[in-house]
């Protein structure tokens, strides 16, 4: 009977310890750029949390072992633990939101907003799809599914198992987060704004000069060639910056980008 107890006590303490991980990593998979995207199925989302999970636990379990040996309760442990992962996941989503906007801005500030608007489960731009697309994909070639363990990981030092952060202090460091993603999302965009001033401005004084010239069918092609141009020799670099952005990130969610 004491080996029955003992073989139960550690099947409920590995239970209790893989069950606090999964609640913590299934909303940050479900939310995450790549895996947490309407086309992949929930089937797949839920296989991705579940092998996190198993990969996470074993690495975590020293540091939660006193944690889980206090007395909590289950709907305590999905409310904290949930809740955590999803203030993490909708974090590293602000960075795919950044590029998504980005795109938009880029799109709309060249003309080229209404091409192909509506591909996929997203609506976005043909600009916006090529460098979301683009970017996940680079990603993920990178290595980001081991950027998320580490994450995952040293998430447990800044929050404990089982205990709700600070609401002023989430607060603070969430709308900060919400204000760098929109700030990110424009300066990836800058150059296509600037081109897209410089164009109206040219047009304008074409048009001041040449009344008699209609400059909109003559600028048209014009920007819609510069923005195609730009687009090929720019993606690249806004890609990396901001793959480069995002590892920064994964490494160190509370310290700034």
């Amino acid at each position: 009977m004491t080996d029955l107890a003992e073989a139960f006590d550690l099947s409920s303490g590995i239970l209790w310890l893989h069950l606090a991980v999964f609640l913590r990593v299934g909303p940050v998979i479900a939310l995450f750029p790549g895996f947490g995207e309407q086309s992949v199925p929930v089937r797949i989302k839920l296989a991705l949390a579940l092998a996190m999970t198993a990969i996470i636990a074993p690495a975590i379990a020293p540091d939660i072992h006193g944690a889980m040996g206090a007395p909590v309760t289950l709907v305590w442990l999905i409310f904290t633990e949930s809740t955590i992962g999803i203030i993490l996941g909708i974090a590293t989503r602000l960075f795919l939101l950044a590029l998504q906007t980005a795109g938009s801005i880029a799109a709309q500030s060249t003309s080229l907003s209404q091409i192909l608007g509506s591909a996929g489960a997203t609506p976005l731009p043909a600009m916006g799809h090529l460098l979301v697309f683009g970017a996940v994909a680079f990603a993920m070639m990178l290595g980001l599914h081991v950027r998320l363990v580490e994450m995952a990981v040293l998430s447990y030092r800044v929050f404990p198992v089982a205990r709700m952060p600070e609401a002023a202090i989430i607060t603070q460091w969430g709308v900060a987060q919400v204000a760098e993603s929109f700030g990110f999302a424009y300066t990836l965009a800058a150059p296509f704004v600037i081109v897209s001033i410089l164009y109206n401005l040219t047009l304008g004084i074409i048009n001041r000069a040449m009344p008699q010239l209609m400059v909109v069918f003559v600028g048209a092609p014009a920007i819609t060639g510069a923005a195609l141009f730009l687009l090929m020799l720019l993606a690249p670099t806004m890609i990396g910056i901001w793959v480069e952005a995002l590892q920064t990130f994964l490494l160190n969610p509370f310290g700034g980008r």
